[in-house]
């Protein structure tokens, strides 16, 4: 698929681009900054400010700790990016809290008339047919684009509404700027059209326990037999 192919080369490109930057910053500073994407390998900065190469936000981390790089985390995993994200439980994650599990994940909105109830049953529809021994081993994320009007209190009543407030469904709400990152990554495009209503691509992407894309389906009401398949072969690895 085109979208599995753009977001690969987006993940690895990333890392080719600056490959003779590898350099590290020799402060002396207490705390210092990386891109949570790792664009320049293990480089560090002195002060905050962006990403040259992706312009991401950098990541803050103790000068004790960054040696301590996740070298065990491919470059392309999503565990990489530090944002923290409120779950509808109102408890506050990281992606990497997630790690170990296969995940099937979607960017949606609560207010949504059109397309999102269309999603959210496709991802009803995916549930349904993974037999439920791989339920411990999974977890359905619901991603907000719509981060200040769907609030945990709102998806926890969203989840119930919907019938997936299971242990294995999860939804987060993020600030602006980490739903608009983790939509980079994942090149999900979005757009505010009114107070409460978006414009935005439709597409599940499934992950596998070390947070790397193995697969997205793209559209709605689609065979989902291809994601399905995913699925099973990366819980059962």
């Amino acid at each position: 698929m085109k979208v599995v192919k753009y977001i690969m080369i987006f993940l690895f490109s990333i890392t080719l681009l600056s490959s003779c930057k590898k350099e590290k910053n020799n402060t002396n500073l207490a705390t210092v900054y990386e891109c949570p994407m790792l664009c320049e390998g293990d480089k560090m900065y002195g002060e905050g400010g962006s990403c040259p190469v992706c312009k991401m936000d950098l990541a803050q981390k103790n000068q004790n700790d960054a040696k301590e790089l996740a070298t065990d985390i491919s470059e392309s995993s999503i565990f990489n990016l530090t944002s923290e994200w409120k779950t509808e439980e109102n408890k506050r994650i990281h992606l990497e809290d997630l790690r170990g599990k296969t995940l099937v994940m979607v960017m949606i909105y609560t207010t949504c008339k059109a397309a999102c109830p269309r999603l959210v049953a496709d991802m009803r529809n995916i549930e349904a047919k993974i037999p439920k021994e791989y339920n411990e081993d999974l977890q359905y994320v619901l991603i907000s684009i719509d981060p200040k009007n769907d609030t945990p209190e709102r998806l926890k009543a969203f989840a119930k509404e919907n019938f997936m407030d299971d242990e294995h469904w999860t939804f987060l709400q993020g600030t602006e700027e980490s739903v608009r990152e983790f939509a980079n990554v994942l090149a999900v495009k979005y757009k505010q059209i009114s107070p409460l209503d978006f414009s935005h691509s439709n597409i599940i992407s499934v992950f596998n326990p070390e947070g790397e894309l193995v697969h997205q389906q793209e559209g709605l009401g689609v065979d989902n037999k291809e994601t399905v398949a995913s699925i099973l072969e990366t819980v059962k690895n």
